[in-house]
This record gives structure tokens, C-alpha cells and sequence, in this order.
């Protein structure tokens, strides 16, 4: 291997910068073409695959704003694709649960998305996927220790 050819951790960072944005383009295209926004899909893709949730849970699983997530649970409502009910433990809360039409719509979009996704990932063979998958989450897992670490030292001047 000629030292050109050296993958350096910057230019590791460059492919993996450059992969994320064309692959987050193509994702959000294929979430516009299901009909809904990014936000929307999001929260209904959330009450899809674990239940009814309050609007803060809802908002930690999509990392969205509080001001963000509540105008789409109110866009859906109106759309007649979630109801808003009291929850049984704290009367304070409201949880937001899809309707019958809500789970039709959450779970026709997410399967249309997820196959532009498994068309889009074709490219690498499931034992590429696998060692891909694995190696991103190590780098996460040390990324966000890395990270802790950081936050959790005092600042010097």
C-alpha cells in the first residue's frame, strides 16, 4: 500500500461526512414521497414501533424541539391520525396514541421507506453491512465516551 493510499482518520471522517449527507438527502427524498414531512414521519414512526408516548417521549426517540414535536402531534390531529388521551398514572400528561387510520398511514409509509432504504444499502453485501454496522457502532460507542469525557472535565483558560 503506497502511503497515498493510507486511509488517515481525516480522510476516513471525509467519506464518512460525505456518505452521511447524500444518504440523509436520499432518505428525507424517500420520506417526501410517502406524503408526510420529516417531523411528522418521525412521530408516527415512533408511535408505530413502541406505543402510545407522551410528547417529551416522543420528542427524546426523534431528537426534535418541544415547540417542533408538539405542532406536528397537532398537524396529525387534525389529520385524524393520532388522538391525544389522559394518561392513567399522571394527570398532567397527555399520551399521544395512533388512530386505526394513523397506523395504516404510519405502517404503508415506514414499509415504503424502508424499501428505498434495503435498494439504497444494496450496494454492500449483507456481510458488508454487518461489518459496517458493527464498526460505526464501535466508533459511536468511543465517540460518545470520548465525548463524556470531555463534558465532564472543567474547562481550563
Amino acid at each position: 500500500m503506497k502511503k497515498s493510499d493510507r486511509i488517515t482518520a481525516p480522510r476516513l471522517w471525509l467519506v464518512i461526512a460525505k456518505s452521511y449527507r447524500v444518504l440523509s438527502l436520499l432518505a428525507e427524498r424517500s420520506i417526501a414521497n410517502t406524503g408526510l414531512c420529516l417531523t411528522d414521519f418521525a412521530a408516527l414512526e415512533a408511535l408505530l414501533h413502541k406505543g402510545p408516548l407522551t410528547i417529551s417521549e416522543i420528542q427524546d426517540k426523534v431528537r426534535l424541539a418541544s415547540g417542533s414535536m408538539t405542532a406536528a402531534v397537532d398537524r396529525l390531529e387534525k389529520l385524524g391520525l393520532v388522538v391525544r388521551k389522559s394518561s392513567p398514572n399522571d394527570r398532567r400528561a397527555r399520551i399521544v396514541e395512533l388512530t386505526a387510520k394513523g397506523e395504516r398511514l404510519a405502517a404503508s409509509s415506514f414499509e415504503r421507506h424502508a424499501k428505498d432504504l434495503e435498494a439504497l444499502m444494496s450496494a454492500l453485501s449483507e456481510k458488508e453491512m454487518e461489518q459496517l454496522h458493527g464498526s460505526l457502532k464501535k466508533l459511536g460507542l468511543f465517540a460518545a465516551e470520548k465525548l463524556e469525557e470531555q463534558q465532564a472535565k472543567p474547562k481550563s483558560r
